[in-house]
């Protein structure tokens, strides 16, 4: 720290938003891949105020995580990465159950979170407190479940109409999206700037702030916490409560587009976990040859999932 700073209080220069989209460039560049991913970048955001007070509108929730296949592998809290739990088509839910979902088939922070509440990426059971208290007028019928596609084209000209008309079908007057790993933050960001184009009012609960406000969107609650806990801390009833609220404000009192909000909440009084996700530079020759070889065979399974074929 420079002269004369010592005693300001002033933050560690790493504890700031994880920047994402940088560090995915630089690891799969580390990796020996070839040209850097393009992400989505719009400089106008569409924006639809809600026609209604909060209390009176339906709400429905789009997640990207996946329904539990007991026939594709290890979907357990802290399992590895399991591209044959993945899925490529919109599906729907009954929003007054309790589906068994899981995120293993995305790329979580799985050095700091393991994904054992799915409350903390997935609010159906806040949702529902929150219209049983009055909060929100209703909880739509159904949740939805966006595929993750890094192709943009599919995620625009696919799978968001199909969200649209499954949240007009349901009703629905606005939309909580919830990600959890960088491209799931994409896709969400196309999907709320898709209903919003058409109508329905949305906001994101995120966890990636430089992917999200680069696609560019009307509404975002950002929560500084490692990917996988969007919608609050693991067994964290208040924390989870609390993030579910803000969201629900910044729907509700959103003056216009691009509308970052930041919740207080802090993860860890250390702020050194974000010195770890997707950082090349902290992997030895010998971990960036197996986290290769683990992509290349994930990369395979992926495209018989998807009935692609297989590399020569």
């Amino acid at each position: 720290m420079s002269e004369g700073v010592q005693d300001l209080g002033f933050a560690a220069d790493y504890d700031a938003p994880i920047p994402y989209m940088q560090r995915v460039r630089d690891y799969y560049r580390g990796l020996g891949y070839g040209a850097p991913y393009r992400w989505a970048h719009y400089a106008e955001v569409p924006f639809q105020p809600l026609d209604k007070p909060l209390g009176e509108c339906r709400i429905a929730l789009v997640t990207t995580a996946a329904p539990y296949r007991p026939d594709s592998g290890d979907q357990g809290p802290g399992a590895p990465y399991n591209a044959a739990a993945k899925f490529y088509r919109v599906y729907s839910g009954d929003s007054a159950g309790d589906p068994d979902l899981r995120i293993s088939h995305v790329a979580y922070d799985r050095a700091h979170t393991t994904a054992e509440d799915s409350n903390t990426w997935f609010p159906l059971r806040q949702l529902r407190l929150e219209a049983a208290a009055g909060r929100i007028g209703a909880l739509a019928g159904r949740f939805h479940g966006a595929p993750t596609n890094r192709s943009q084209r599919t995620t625009l000209s696919q799978d968001c109409p199909e969200l649209l008309g499954r949240c007009r079908a349901d009703r629905a007057d606005a939309a909580i999206l919830v990600p959890n790993c960088p491209v799931c933050h994409q896709t969400l960001s196309l999907t709320a700037r898709y209903l919003e184009a058409n109508g329905i009012a949305t906001v994101i609960m995120g966890c990636a702030k430089d992917i999200v406000e680069y696609v560019g969107v009307p509404r975002f609650l950002f929560s500084d916490f490692p990917l996988g806990n969007s919608a609050g801390r693991p067994r964290d009833p208040a924390s989870q409560s609390f993030s579910l609220e803000l969201a629900l404000r910044v729907l509700a009192t959103a003056p216009a587009a691009r509308m970052t909000a930041q919740s207080p909440l802090r993860w860890s009084d250390d702020p050194s976990w974000k010195l770890d996700y997707a950082n090349i530079e902290r992997l030895s020759a010998e971990e960036i040859g197996q986290r290769r070889a683990e992509f290349d065979r994930e990369k395979e399974i992926a495209k018989r999932v998807r009935g692609e074929p297989a590399a020569a």
